[in-house]
């Protein structure tokens, strides 16, 4: 399924630094998947950013459309501990 970044999701991204590429990495192949909802799940990675070498969390908020999945927003945590299943 065609998978689309929102104009928000892209503007929330560049002012949390996050590179899209990482957007849609985490987005295509998350480590984990949490269903928050009917027709919404929040994808998520571990992974390590040039300006810190500790893990942040990726977190990507995806909407299941009938014809593509739209990114919502997506954000980066340090509190890996409280979003890990």
């Amino acid at each position: 399924m065609q998978l689309k970044l929102s104009e928000h999701a892209r503007l929330q991204a560049k002012q949390r630094a996050i590179p899209e590429d990482v957007v849609f990495l985490v987005a295509r192949a998350p480590e984990q998947v949490i269903a928050t909802r009917a027709g919404r799940e929040v994808r998520q990675s571990r992974m390590v950013f040039p300006e810190r070498e500790e893990p942040y969390l990726v977190r990507v908020v995806v909407d299941m459309l009938d014809d593509h999945e739209s990114i919502v927003t997506a954000y980066r945590t340090s509190r890996i501990e409280k979003y890990w299943r």
